[in-house]
């Protein structure tokens, strides 16, 4: 992603993990670890500064992490409610960037449904401004996969190569699984599986050699993490899953089926939930469960993103 860097190879823009250099991405956990361990920025490392959530869809997690994020270091924090702006009377999504912009605002967390969107928001954004994907589509959500690798790395340690992960559920429709993905590639996981009902996984040259199969029981054996992935209830509309009550018999993470992991398995989940769909409450509040973890770790990351983009050097 040629946006992503500027001339001087410093990261301008943070759209997409997929190709981000292994040192850029490790240089981003390891920043995220120093906050969560006490060695953060200074309170004010980005007094005088604006951040803007620029939501078209939305949110909790995403929106409110950035929010504290923005605030512990200082900036002052605009938000941008779609539903009451100038996009409703017909005004482009960069002119809105634009108008923001001569208030003197320089960072913008976006999300959007529309695929590239935060990418063609980069296209147009004034030098010195930075973009900051939040989740567009369902092709990228690069800080969730951050928090996610960050809260895998705690409870694994540092070296990915003999780490067997398995990603579950709707795939195809997942930017978090995409994110996730990459950053695992580019971290040398051991194995990457991925399990998930036929019409909710991608075709196979998107999946890059990761085994893939339908038997979830087959698929957890041995493994070292679970990714659980929400199940969209739109997909039962669409005709891809026939009732929630059969996903969950055939895809839902149960205390029975985490047992046929390898000891110490940890399980993930991205949020929101669908408890008795595609998680169980014994599974989701258990001991291996990192899902609140993985809420924490989103503050710590996404001050190592906003302090590495806008931070005067």
């Amino acid at each position: 992603m040629t946006l992503q860097p500027d001339g001087q190879g410093r990261l301008r823009h943070l759209l997409t993990l997929d190709g981000l250099p292994r040192e850029v991405l490790v240089g981003l956990l390891d920043r995220a670890q120093a906050i969560v361990d006490g060695a953060g920025p200074a309170p004010a490392a980005l007094d005088g500064e604006a951040v803007c959530t620029l939501f078209f869809e939305p949110s909790t997690r995403t929106r409110l992490s950035f929010q504290r994020a923005a605030q512990r270091l200082g900036a002052d924090v605009l938000n941008f409610d779609a539903s009451s702006s100038s996009t409703t009377k017909g005004e482009s999504a960069g002119d809105t960037l634009r108008t923001i912009e001569a208030m003197g605002v320089r960072g913008f967390v976006v999300r959007d449904g529309a695929e590239g969107a935060a990418a063609a928001l980069a296209e147009v954004a004034a030098p010195g401004t930075a973009i900051i994907n939040a989740g567009d589509g369902r092709s990228a959500h690069p800080t969730q996969g951050l928090l996610d690798m960050l809260s895998l790395r705690q409870a694994k340690g540092s070296d990915f190569s003999g780490l067997r992960v398995l990603v579950v559920g709707d795939v195809r429709h997942s930017r978090v699984a995409r994110s996730d993905l990459h950053a695992l590639r580019t971290l040398g996981a051991g194995e990457i599986r991925i399990c998930g009902p036929e019409a909710l996984l991608p075709a196979p040259e998107e999946m890059q050699g990761c085994p893939f199969g339908h038997d979830l029981d087959e698929a957890i054996e041995g493994v070292d993490a679970v990714m659980m992935l929400r199940l969209q209830r739109e997909r039962m509309e669409e005709g891809l899953v026939g009732s929630l009550d059969a996903y969950h018999r055939g895809y839902g993470l149960t205390a029975a089926r985490l047992r046929r992991a390898a000891p110490g398995a940890v399980v993930l989940h991205p949020g929101p939930m669908n408890r008795g769909v595609e998680i169980d409450d014994e599974v989701a509040d258990g001991p291996q469960s990192l899902i609140l973890r993985q809420v924490a770790n989103g503050v710590p990351v996404r001050m190592a993103v906003l302090e590495t983009l806008l931070l005067r050097q």
